[in-house]
């Protein structure tokens, strides 16, 4: 979720870049840089920091020509730091390169590039792009070049590529990223998205998969990978620039909960094999987890609830009894933790405070300390033994969406890969639960198109005072995580309860202006949420079920059923819990109240 702008044209190309890059600061950055080719050499110019640490840098530069590429970026290879910032070039610095997206097979190509005596000096992915087109124009043209390193690329990438000995040409091109070209007159433009080149060009053209676009001032050609051309129109872009931000969504919530099939697809990338899960940033040796005795998982807000689903995956999965903590509460009770445990803590931005000084005391007391998080470089990281990274790109809203549910997946592919190093999962049924993952992103697009239908459902309930939220087993935590939701950003009172315990209290207050969240899916305990759920219509509750699209017993129950696609149990919570973030989105909406910045919040909790 980084951000590409590049300009070709007549005007100063540095202006023009700054500009773009600052219309995409809202998407979250770590660093950033521009290049331009000026007199047929190229400047880069680059830091680690906000956009205006790069801007004081060229008040005391010269950084002409009316060709550049810049980038924002977000880390996910190597931490924030000025080597690891975007542009990237090769050994000569004759090609110069920006990136959005991952490759998963640069180790391999890393090392056969040093063989053949390329010098890497980053820590980066992208840098061995630059080089491997440098490698391959020793024998091809530019476009030549380009093309055969793309082919050898595994991954994602939205690509901008600028040569000293082609200065009227950029090369853009994009697989599994989006990248856009705006037409101006005698200039064209590159970028990520439309808000960077939105003040200078409203006429676009979106580059689909494995398409390559060779810009000049005055042609843009584009073709697929075997140069053959591919006929492209241009669109013509209405939104005005706050709406662009959002994609054309209303609100930056709306379009994170739409941007988690892409976000799920990028954590798992790179990590699954046919029957087993490599975590490469994990660093647990064999001896490490031979002594494994029991698993603390310490997290806070939708972090604990994804702990709590976390909890279920491990049992079952490593058979390693597994405890969840608040950070909060972990902090000032004496858990008994040694070197036989294992330490997890969970956190969106890697800065939450109590997760911290949890993670510190765990450490003191001799555990290997494993964490969950979505910001490379950030202090949880740096502190613990080894990382899963969430690659859900920043949030800009404040309640979590896409954060949370690759939390899951990060949970689930850890407790897979626990499993099998533990020996508690045979290689037949991991690759029975990796077939399932590898189905979750288009089960995540399918529950999406569910939109239409809940946003016509949460006019009859907006103006209600109370919800409650049901779930049981694995899906009791989706139950809390939908109640903070609602609570959350409509500023309704919510709670999610276990259902088995409705009888000890929340059924007293079930009556006919009572809206009641059901998690009602396929699983060890349905039969059992089925005589909730008709507990509930016997006291004239209003039932809103999540089920799976075969089930008429429900729908002939509930007021409202929202279909989910049928998956493994273990990550049915992943499904579950995007209806209810669109329930709470659309009801907050209808209520007037600011969806991304509710009142009294904050992204990240600083301070304890």
């Amino acid at each position: 979720m980084c951000g590409i702008i590049g300009y070709i044209g007549k005007e100063k190309a540095g202006d023009i870049l700054i500009e773009g890059l600052r219309r995409l600061e809202y998407r979250g950055y770590d660093s950033a840089g521009i290049a331009t080719i000026d007199n047929g050499q190229i400047k880069i110019i680059k830091s680690v920091g906000k956009l205006r640490q790069l801007e004081k840098i060229l008040r005391n530069s010269s950084l002409s020509g009316n060709i550049g590429i810049g980038h924002t970026r977000w880390a996910t290879h190597g931490k924030p730091s000025d080597e690891n910032a975007h542009p990237h070039s090769d050994c000569h610095n004759q090609i110069v390169v920006v990136h959005n997206g991952i490759i998963e097979n640069y180790i391999e190509l890393r090392e056969e590039l040093i063989k053949k005596g390329h010098k890497i000096v980053s820590e980066t992915d992208t840098e061995i792009i630059a080089h491997l087109i440098e490698e391959y124009h020793k024998n091809h043209s530019f476009e030549e070049a380009v093309s055969l390193s793309l082919k050898n690329l595994k991954g994602a990438y939205a690509l901008g590529i600028l040569h000293s000995q082609h200065p009227d040409t950029i090369i853009a091109a994009r697989l599994g990223s989006p990248l856009i070209i705006g037409l101006g007159e005698n200039e064209h433009f590159i970028a990520s998205d439309i808000p960077a080149i939105l003040s200078h060009t409203r006429q676009i053209i979106f580059l689909d998969e494995e398409e390559m676009a060779i810009i000049k001032a005055d042609e843009v050609k584009v073709t697929d990978l075997n140069g053959c051309i591919k006929s492209k129109t241009f669109h013509q872009i209405t939104w005005d620039p706050i709406m662009a931000e959002k994609d054309g969504y209303k609100h930056f919530m709306l379009k994170e909960i739409h941007e988690q099939p892409r976000a799920i697809e990028d954590t798992m990338r790179g990590n699954l094999k046919e029957d087993d899960i490599f975590l490469d940033e994990v660093k647990l040796s064999s001896e490490d987890i031979d002594k494994i005795k029991k698993v603390f998982i310490v997290a806070c807000g939708t972090s604990y609830h994804a702990a709590l689903v976390g909890k279920f995956m491990l049992e079952e999965l490593s058979l390693i009894p597994t405890e969840v903590d608040i950070g909060s509460e972990f902090r000032y009770r004496q858990p008994l933790i040694d070197d036989k445990v294992l330490f997890i803590t969970i956190s969106q931005s890697g800065e939450t405070a109590d997760s911290i000084a949890a993670l510190r005391e765990a450490k003191r007391k001799g555990a290997k300390v494993i964490s969950i998080c979505n910001v490379l470089g950030s202090t949880i990281t740096r502190e613990s033994d080894g990382v899963i990274y969430t690659h859900a790109g920043p949030e800009i809203g404040v309640a979590s969406t896409k954060a949370f549910t690759t939390q899951l997946v990060a949970l689930y592919m850890f407790s897979i890969y626990l499993g099998r190093r533990k020996r508690a999962l045979s290689p037949q049924k991991a690759k029975e639960l990796i077939l399932e993952l590898r189905k979750l992103p288009q089960c995540v697009i399918n529950v999406l198109k569910s939109a239409e239908e809940i946003k016509n459902y949460t006019k009859y309930y907006f103006k209600c005072n109370d919800f409650l939220f049901l779930g049981r087993g694995i899906n009791y935590p989706i139950a809390l995580e939908g109640a903070l939701k609602l609570k959350e950003i409509s500023y309704i009172h919510a709670e999610g309860y276990p259902a088995g315990e409705m009888k000890h209290g929340p059924i007293a207050l079930i009556d006919e202006n009572m809206p009641v969240v059901t998690i009602a899916t396929e699983s060890k305990v349905y039969d059992k949420i089925l005589s909730n759920i008709e507990e509930v219509k016997a006291r004239d509750g209003i039932v809103i079920a999540l089920a799976n699209s075969d089930n008429q017993r429900i729908m002939d129950i509930a007021n409202h059923v929202t279909h989910i696609s049928k998956i493994n149990e273990l990550l049915s919570p992943v499904l579950n819990v995007i209806p209810l973030q669109m329930l709470a989105y659309y009801i907050a909406e209808k209520r007037g109240c600011d969806v991304d910045q509710p009142r009294n919040l904050a992204k990240s909790v600083t301070v304890e």
